[in-house]
């Protein structure tokens, strides 16, 4: 039973006052009185939440530019002709209705004449990226892995973008700047400096996205890529994909796999020039 239902059964069924129903129910005497007047007005519709959808949008698309677009689809459909949103647009731009692409989509997808087909991949999935030369990029993550004893470790990655070599792995307690900068100093020392380096955008790798409104900040990380003039690289907010090497990296390394490094090539120091 609702929140709401139970204060309405207790004012109407049990008799109780308004006021004696907040101070059960732990709320204030005004909310009760908002949701009885709701009910004498709507009856059970208030035993739910009310919609805070606003009664009508001043940026939304006319009533007849949505069923010009539905039309138009409609047609173009059973002509066995492209429907898509692009198309649309242009048709309609013919008689005079200027709609964005993706106002068009939305209002087909509304009107349910798309349909959805999760299975498809976007062209972007099937490009396969890769550093051409090795040192060209490395890339860095870390993940957490739960001990035996309970507690809880991190492991970081350093890992060459071209051979896929797994150039640093190591576990901490708890990976911060100074590990980031330290594990990246002791990979130079052994395979030399990268060009680039591509990261998540925590803040042990860059504190850019800290805040909004400071920019220009640097962590120690990023004033040595800067004094080494190593090109830094991030990934958006939500996209893992840049750092998933890395990540399958760091779970091989979680489940005991051990790197035989006599069998790997090793990396030149430097960047071809």
């Amino acid at each position: 039973m609702s929140n709401r239902k139970a204060i309405i059964t207790a004012v109407t069924v049990q008799r109780l006052s308004q006021g004696q129903a907040a101070r059960q129910f732990g709320v204030s005497k005004s909310w009760v009185s908002k949701v009885m007047a709701r009910y004498r007005a709507q009856g059970e519709q208030a035993f739910e939440a009310a919609s805070r959808r606003p009664h009508r949008s001043p940026t939304a698309l006319p009533e007849q530019v949505v069923q010009a677009i539905v039309a138009e689809r409609d047609r173009l459909t059973a002509a066995g002709l492209d429907a898509g949103a692009e198309t649309i647009s242009w048709h309609l731009r013919a008689r005079g209705i200027t709609v964005a692409r993706t106002s068009i989509h939305r209002t087909l997808v509304r009107s349910s004449k798309v349909i959805a087909d999760p299975r498809k991949r976007p062209r972007s999935s099937y490009t396969r990226f890769e550093a051409d030369l090795p040192n060209e990029c490395w890339q860095s993550d870390f993940t957490h892995y739960p001990l035996s004893t309970g507690t809880d470790s991190q492991i970081i990655t350093w890992l060459d973008d071209h051979s896929r070599m797994a150039l640093h792995i190591s576990a901490h307690t708890r990976v911060t700047g100074t590990t980031v900068l330290t594990t990246f100093r002791t990979t130079i020392a052994e395979h030399g400096c990268p060009a680039s380096t591509l990261t998540d955008n925590g803040m042990v790798y860059t504190v850019r996205y800290a805040s909004r409104k400071v920019r220009g900040g640097r962590n120690a990380f990023e004033h040595e890529l800067a004094t080494l003039g190593i090109t830094q690289k991030n990934g958006r907010g939500n996209h893992p994909k840049p750092k998933a090497r890395s990540s399958a990296s760091s779970k091989h390394s979680r489940n005991g796999s051990k790197l035989n490094r006599t069998n790997q090539p090793r990396s030149p120091t430097s960047t071809p020039s």
